[in-house]
């Protein structure tokens, strides 16, 4: 897909120039992309967000879905995804330690429902 090898951008939604990280894509499993999270300077004010996020993701009960899409909601509302080619629209990113997988669109959701399968292990 060409994708490997690329740097993806997490920055601040506020602040585009707020560094929360770095993604150096080494796999592009449509509609997924993966690779090294390298955290910047804004990562510590984010980190618990990503954190409560995938715990939610990785939850087998019923019942969390909406307290999950909560937190997306703040990711999405405090982050953006910058791609080479410039911010996309919309995206699901999971941070664990070094690793990150997210998909995104260059055209708004409008509801997860359209994603399918929302957690993925990247």
């Amino acid at each position: 897909m060409g994708f490997e090898g690329e740097v993806w951008h997490v920055r601040g939604r506020t602040d585009a120039k707020a560094r929360v990280g770095e993604i150096l894509i080494e796999d592009a499993d449509f509609p997924w992309l993966s690779g090294r999270f390298t955290p910047g300077p804004a990562y510590d004010a984010v980190r618990d967000l990503f954190v409560r996020e995938l715990a939610l993701a990785e939850r087998d009960d019923d019942g969390h879905g909406d307290e999950w899409e909560a937190t997306c909601d703040e990711i999405g509302a405090r982050v953006s995804l910058v791609s080479p080619d410039g911010p996309v629209a919309e995206f699901l990113l999971h941070i664990d330690g070094d690793r990150a997988w997210f998909r995104w669109s260059e055209e708004p959701f409008g509801s997860f429902g359209s994603f399918g399968d929302r957690g993925g292990d990247g």
